[in-house]
C-alpha cells in the first residue's frame, strides 16, 4: 500500500508542476496539496522515512496556505493571528509536561558539554543569521525575522533528532531546558544589538513577551509532571498531538498571512534557511571535537546549536504585530529544520559512535522516556 503510495504521490507532482506551469492554478494547487498529502502516507511505511511524515503534512498545509489564503486569514471577522500566542503557550506547557527538575540539574553532572552547547548556540546562530540577513540583503522586516529566528533557544525537536542520532540525550534535553529559561534575556539583547539595525526592538516588552510565553506556561506544565503526570491518561496522550497541530497551524497563519511577500523572497529564505541550519550543525559538532568532547556529546551539541525554537519565533513576530513580515522566516527555516534535522539524524543512526559506552547511563532512560 505504501509502495502504490510512493507511485501515486508521483504522478500527482508530475501532474501538478505541468499544469502549474501552463498557468492552470486552480487544477495544479489542489494537486500539489494531495501530493504531499499522499506523500505523507507513503513515508509512514519506511523505517527510514516515517520521521518525515508529519513534514510532509506541514508541507501540505502550507501550500493550502499560498494557495488559498483567505482561508486562513479570518473566520466571521475573527483574526487567525490571534491564536498565535495562546498556542505557543499551549505547546510550552507541553514542553513542561515532558520535563523535571532533574532535567535543569543536568547541568551540575555534565557542565563542559552544557556550557559549550549554550555558548555555541547563543553566539554562532544568532551572528550567522545576522550575516546572512545582510549578505540576501532581505527587507528590514524580513531581516530582522532571520535575526529572530536565530537567536531563539533550542527546539524540542532537537531532543527526538538526538535520540535518533545515537547522541547523548539526557544532554540534549538538559541543554533544551536551561536553553529555553535563559531565552528571556538572551534573546531580546540580541534582538536589539543585531535586530535593532533593521526594526526598532523594545527589550523589556520582548522579555515579558518570552516570560508569558515561555516561562509561565513550561512552569505549569513541571507543576503538571509533578503532580497529575500519568493520573490523567487521555491529556497525557492529548498533549503531544495538540502540540504537533498548534505548529503546524501557527505555520500556516504566518504563511497565509505574509503570501505576498513569501511568494517574492520564498527561494532566498530557503537558501538562507538551509545555509544557517547546515552551518549550524557544523560549527557545534566541530566545536564539540575542539574542545576533546565524545563523539556523542559533539552529536547532540552539533543538533542542539543547529535547531531553533520556531515557534516561539512566530509567537514574538505576533506580538510585535509583524507577523506577516517578521514571522515569515520563523515559517520557512522551522520545517526546513526538521528536514535536516532528520537526515542528519538518519545518517548518524546508520553510523553508530564508537564512544558508546561514555553516554550518560544514569540520565539516558529517563530522557529516552520522555521522548518516546
Amino acid at each position: 500500500m505504501y509502495r502504490i503510495a510512493f507511485y501515486v504521490a508521483a504522478v500527482l507532482l508530475i501532474a501538478a508542476v505541468v499544469l502549474l506551469t501552463k498557468g492552470a492554478v486552480d487544477y495544479g494547487g489542489p494537486l500539489l496539496i494531495a501530493f504531499f498529502i499522499m506523500l505523507s502516507v507513503a513515508f509512514r511505511g519506511f523505517a527510514l522515512l516515517k520521521g518525515f511524515a508529519y513534514t510532509a503534512i506541514i508541507f501540505a498545509a502550507v501550500t493550502m496556505a499560498l494557495f488559498y489564503p483567505t482561508y486562513f486569514a479570518t473566520w466571521y471577522g475573527f483574526k487567525l493571528t490571534t491564536l498565535i500566542t495562546p498556542l505557543i503557550q499551549l505547546i510550552m506547557f507541553g514542553m513542561g509536561t515532558e520535563m523535571g527538575v532533574k532535567d535543569f540539574a543536568g547541568i551540575i553532572r555534565m557542565p563542559k558539554p552544557v556550557l559549550i552547547g549554550l555558548a555555541g548556540h547563543f553566539t554562532f546562530m544568532p551572528l550567522m543569521g545576522f550575516a546572512l540577513a545582510r549578505l540576501f540583503n532581505f527587507p528590514p522586516e524580513i531581516a530582522a525575522g532571520v535575526v529572530l529566528i536565530g537567536s531563539m533557544p533550542c527546539g524540542m525537536a532537537s531532543n527526538v533528532m538526538s535520540y535518533l542520532a545515537n547522541a547523548n540525550l539526557a544532554l540534549s534535553v538538559t541543554l533544551t531546558a536551561i536553553a529555553t529559561l535563559l531565552s528571556p534575556l538572551i534573546t531580546p539583547l540580541w534582538m536589539k544589538f543585531l535586530g535593532g539595525q533593521f526594526i526598532e526592538v523594545n527589550v523589556l516588552a520582548m522579555m515579558w513577551d518570552i516570560v508569558k510565553m515561555v516561562v509561565i506556561p513550561i512552569g505549569a506544565g513541571l507543576l503538571f509532571n509533578r503532580y497529575f503526570k500519568g493520573r490523567i491518561t487521555w491529556l497525557d496522550k492529548a498533549v503531544p498531538l495538540v502540540s504537533m497541530f498548534g505548529i503546524a497551524f501557527i505555520i500556516v497563519i504566518i504563511t497565509a498571512s505574509g503570501r505576498n511577500s513569501l511568494v517574492l523572497i520564498g527561494p532566498a529564505l530557503i537558501a538562507c534557511a538551509l545555509i544557517h541550519n547546515t552551518t549550524g550543525y557544523l560549527f557545534g559538532y566541530w566545536v564539540g571535537r575542539l574542545f576533546r568532547l565524545s563523539e556523542r556529546d559533539s552529536r547532540t551539541i552539533a543538533i542542539e546549536v543547529g535547531m531553533q525554537n520556531g515557534g516561539l519565533a512566530s509567537g514574538l513576530a505576533k506580538e510585535m504585530g509583524k507577523a506577516a513580515t517578521l514571522g515569515l522566516a520563523p515559517a520557512i527555516f522551522g520545517p526546513l529544520m526538521n528536514i535536516t534535522g532528520s537526515i542528519l539524524a538518519s545518517w548518524w543512526h546508520r553510523h553508530p559512535p564508537n564512544d558508546k559506552e561514555q553516554a550518560d547511563i544514569s540520565l539516558q532512560p529517563d530522557a529516552v522516556a520522555q521522548v518516546r
